[in-house]
This record gives C-alpha cells, structure tokens and sequence, in this order.
C-alpha cells in the first residue's frame, strides 16, 4: 500500500529552501535587536518619530556592503579578522583595533546587563539579585559546554520582538508620512539627536558582529563555489533584522511620540506594546529584554575573547583547560565581572546606559572599517575575490558618515550648539 506524499505549494517550497541556507548572517543581523538596540530605536522613535527611519534604511544599506565584505574574506582566506589585521598590519596596529573593539565590546556587555537589570525592575526584582545571578548563570553555562540546550529557548524569547509588528498592524499607522519620512533624510544640529543618530548606527553595524561572522564563515570552510548562498544569507539577515528595528520605531512613534511621552526607561518603553498587550504590556516587553539580554550576555564576552586570542595569537576555545589557556579564560572573566560591576553603581540610569554604549560603538567602528576596506582590496590577499567599485564606493560612504556625524557631534561640544 503506498503513502501519499504531502505537496506543498511552490512557493513554500522556495521559502523553506531560503531559510536552510541562512546562518551566520541571519544570526549576526538580528543581534541587533538585543537590550541596548530595542533601548536606541524605542527612544528614537519616542524622541524623533518616524523621521528616524531613514537612518534605518540608509544604514541597511551599509550593514549589507560591510557584512558582505566580512562574509567574503572569511570564505576566500579561511581566517578570521583578527588573524587577517595581524598578518597585514603587525602587532601595533592590530593592538589598536583590539583595543578599540574591547572598549566597544565592553560598553555593549554593559548594556546587555543593563537590559537584564531592567526587564528585572519591571517585576519588582532589585538589579542586585538579577545582575550577579544571571552573569553567574550565563558563565556557567557557557565554561560547561551546556549553552546549546539553553540556546533555543532564549532564542524563542527573542520571538518577542514580532510583537512589535503585529502592534503597528492593531494601531494602522498613516503609511504615507512612514514611507515619506523614510525615504526623506533629515539632519539636527543638536547634541541629543546627533547622539541618538551615532546609537543608531553603532546598535545595527556592530564591531563585534563582524569578527563573528568573518570567523562563523571561516569555520563553516564556506568554498566560494557555494558563496552565493552565504551573500543570500547575508542579505536577508540584515533586511529581516532591520525591518524589526524600523517596525520599534513606528510603534513607539505612533504610540508615545504622538502623545509627547519619551522612553526614558523600560517602564515608558513597554507603553508601546500596550495596543496589544494591554495590562500585560510590560510583562511582554521585560521578557523580550530579558531573553536578548541573556543570549547577547552569552555570546558577546566569548566573541571578544576569541577574536583577542586570535589576534594575538594566544590559545583559546573551552575545550582546552584553564591552565593551557589563562589569557582566554581571563579576558572573559575580566569582561563579564567588569561589567556586572559597572551595572550595580547605585542610581545609575540604565536606558542612558544602553543608548551611549551603542554610540560609542560608533564612534570606534571607523577604526574597524578602515583596516577591513584595505584588506578587501588586496589583491594579493583576495586575489579577483577583492572588493568591486560598487562595493568599495557603499562601505567608503558608510565610513564617511559615521566619521562625519561623529566630528559634528565633537564639535557640537567644542562650540556648544544644542
């Protein structure tokens, strides 16, 4: 007797195969929706309205060039960022870039516990129980090898962040003005929006995403006969994770900016969701910061850790001892502690907190972009792989952008404007 097979429509079809080719750049993207991300783009949206989602259009455009770049290298070398600077540039530069990324890889752990110490006020728990207990719980989790199985339920959590979208589709928000303003840049002379653009920015183009995705590429031994699938994978992943940031934005901006209310801290910030959630809006809007606050906590220490080891040379991985290893147990130990310190200053204003990191994040990701537009260009490195003219006129516009606000936002306080 012979069994019907199921036949599924050729468009679900094509959609299932999309989604098993994507990995590392899904992954990467949709990081940024993480605590200090859904901090920036609620206070953006409360703050500025819609006239914030053209940064988030423009800067889609940059994160696809850069991501690609990074994506691209690690196929045609097998190496992974850190490794390719040292190489090419020798060791003062490449502890420059090293430190660069630390401090900005710090200020963003620092937010991750922010958001943990949030989400845990919004249920009445003090931030000197949910800060220690959750960098205590994470860093086991991780040093055991246990991580993986604690993964997908953190990654369901994150599903939260959908909430967003069905909320604009409750309030029908005038798409006409959305589309108008996203397309429409505008440009402040003023220190908080300058600030709030670098945050922006610095939360979606991350230095800490392009070490991870360079080396999640390499490893993987992604052949560039098969690169196609991992542009594909790259491209939908920072489309998929910016349709969400641009969805927080229209509903805090239709829901609170039209109201005067601005997101000075999670309480105001899980107002938003209340069209969907009603009484329960804060209990939605604490899990979704809880659960990208423990996934980013988990992976952004051991991100740095690894990408300083590889620079440098140390070894590294969990699976070896502490002994055989003490520079890569002892960088995330330092990371994880420093930042839990930073996070229990008494009185210390945690959106604030969240909404900075990612502006310093910014203002050190030119450093960054610079030494990876040099070496996918190399010929010699990345023979007809190297970066196009297309290519190369994108990421040099993005760069020039960052520097540019960021010069502004120097001199703003040089000449006190705003």
């Amino acid at each position: 007797m012979s069994k019907t097979k199921l036949k599924f429509p050729l468009w679900l079809r094509k959609v299932g195969l999309i989604f098993t080719l994507l990995g590392p750049g899904l992954i990467t993207a949709s990081a940024d929706n993480d605590a200090p991300g859904i901090a920036t783009y609620s206070s953006s949206g409360s703050y500025y309205g819609y006239s914030f989602l053209w940064i988030i259009v423009m800067i889609t455009i940059g994160e696809v060039v850069i991501q690609e770049m990074a994506a691209r290298m690690g196929a045609v070398t097998g190496k992974g960022t850190g490794d390719l600077i040292r190489e090419r540039f020798g060791v003062r530069t490449t502890t420059f870039a090293m430190l660069c990324l630390l401090l900005a890889n710090l200020g963003t752990t620092v937010a991750q516990f922010a958001g943990v110490a949030a989400a845990g006020e919004l249920f009445g728990i003090s931030r000197y129980i949910t800060v220690p207990l959750a960098g205590l719980l994470i860093s086991l989790l991780i040093l055991r090898g246990n991580y993986k199985s604690v993964e997908k339920a953190l990654l369901f959590l994150c599903l939260s962040s959908l909430a967003y979208v069905l909320t604009v589709f409750i309030i029908k928000p005038d798409w006409g003005v959305i589309l108008k303003d996203a397309l429409t840049p505008t440009l402040k002379m003023d220190a908080t929006y300058i600030l709030a653009v670098l945050a922006v920015i610095g939360t979606t183009i991350t230095p800490w995403g392009i070490f991870y995705l360079q080396a999640s590429v390499a490893d993987r031994g992604t052949e560039m006969s098969e690169y196609n699938n991992t542009r594909l994978d790259v491209m939908f992943g920072a489309g998929w994770g910016n349709i969400i940031s641009a969805f927080i934005i229209i509903t805090t901006a239709a829901t609170l900016f039209t109201r005067g209310i601005r997101v000075e801290d999670a309480k105001t910030a899980a107002m938003a969701l209340a069209p969907l959630a009603g009484e329960f809006s804060s209990v939605l809007f604490a899990i979704g910061l809880l659960g990208a606050s423990l996934l980013a906590i988990s992976v952004l220490p051991l991100a740095t850790t690894y990408a300083m080891c590889e620079a440098f040379g140390f070894e590294r991985g969990l699976n070896r001892p502490v002994r055989e290893a003490p520079i890569f147990y002892g960088v995330f130990g330092i990371i994880t502690a420093l930042s839990i310190l930073v996070v229990l200053i008494p009185g210390l204003p945690l959106f604030p907190i969240m909404i900075l990191s990612q502006s310093l994040n910014a203002m050190l990701l030119p450093v960054l972009l610079v030494l990876v537009l040099i070496l996918a260009n190399d010929k010699g490195l990345m023979g007809k792989w190297k970066n196009k003219l297309t290519t190369n006129i994108l990421a040099v516009g993005t760069t020039a952008l960052i520097l540019v606000v960021t010069l502004i936002l120097f001199a703003g306080q040089i000449f006190r404007f705003g």
